[in-house]
């Protein structure tokens, strides 16, 4: 027993040590006096400061962390709200929903990607030619950047919320909504008193994964973009050409930390809401 015991912790520490082992490597030579990544050359805070000196960097760094916060929020809230509905629809319904909601997450980045190019060069070219004439010539013109590149984020994000939230929605007390309007709470009032604070656990995860995919993402953004607009991921791609500057590595190392940091917090108060849920479960119990 105790020898498969063993073997279980030395293949999970392989398996973390694959993992972690680049991410590693990566933190390190953020700190080296030179630009080698292979040579140690002495401790050093250079690569940080010009980090924060390379406008190219810091601009790709803004727009990537713009648009994944509010493709985040949005996707939540419009991923949320689907989630209530499918959840209130008949079993067949909400299967054929399911099944809908499914299609983006087994499909591959870079098809999902071309399709919106294409509709948002097909929406542009339709609001720069006969649109704008017939509205207009002094209207702005179109051009994929920013906002081509949000709806695209919004897009993939929502289905990942959806599956963030039903299964908390499952847990719920059907009756509880009825509950709470027989003792006189209506509407939007009830949804945020009753409703939301039972399926937060599955909003927040819903919205720290739509932020970290976002974050995340190249293939997309990469076809969404437009010529004006690029992410950090898209500005990696480009010095991956030639070569990979140090700062990356030191901003790659703020980042990691920052996501690591964020989700000890969010853990730890998901551990104390547990706690404090078995605290009262308990005090009832015991009245």
């Amino acid at each position: 027993m105790k020898k498969n015991t063993f073997g279980g912790r030395f293949f999970i520490a392989l398996a973390f040590l694959f993992l972690y082992a680049p991410i590693l490597v990566l933190v390190v030579f953020s700190f080296n006096a030179t630009s080698s990544t292979a040579v140690w050359a002495g401790f050093t805070l250079d690569w940080y400061k010009d980090l924060f000196q390379n406008e190219l960097i810091l601009g790709a760094l803004w727009t990537t962390l713009a648009v994944s916060a509010l493709a985040a929020i949005l996707a939540t809230v419009i991923g949320t709200a689907a989630a209530i509905g499918f959840q209130n629809l008949r079993r067949r319904f909400r299967g054929v929903c399911m099944t809908v909601n499914n299609i983006p997450l087994t499909n591959a980045d870079i098809i999902t990607g071309v399709s919106m190019m294409l509709l948002f060069l097909l929406a542009v070219d339709a609001w720069n030619g006969p649109l704008r004439t017939l509205l207009g010539e002094s209207l702005p013109k179109l051009n994929l950047g920013f906002w081509s590149l949000l709806i695209a984020h919004i897009t993939f994000n929502v289905p990942y919320v959806i599956l963030s939230v039903a299964p908390k929605l499952r847990q719920l007390d059907p009756n509880i909504y009825e509950a709470a309007q027989d003792l006189g709470d209506h509407g939007l009032h009830a949804f945020g008193k009753v409703i939301l604070p039972e399926i937060m656990p599955g909003v927040v995860n819903g919205l720290l994964m739509a932020f970290t995919l976002s974050i995340d993402d190249f293939v997309i953004s990469y076809f969404t973009a437009g010529a004006q607009t690029q992410t950090l991921s898209m500005v990696i791609y480009s010095m991956a050409r030639k070569r990979v500057s140090p700062e990356i590595n030191a901003l790659s190392a703020i980042m990691f930390t920052v996501v690591v940091a964020l989700m000890v917090a969010v853990n730890l108060r998901q551990a104390r809401q547990e706690r404090q849920a078995k605290r009262r479960q308990a005090a009832l119990t015991a009245k």
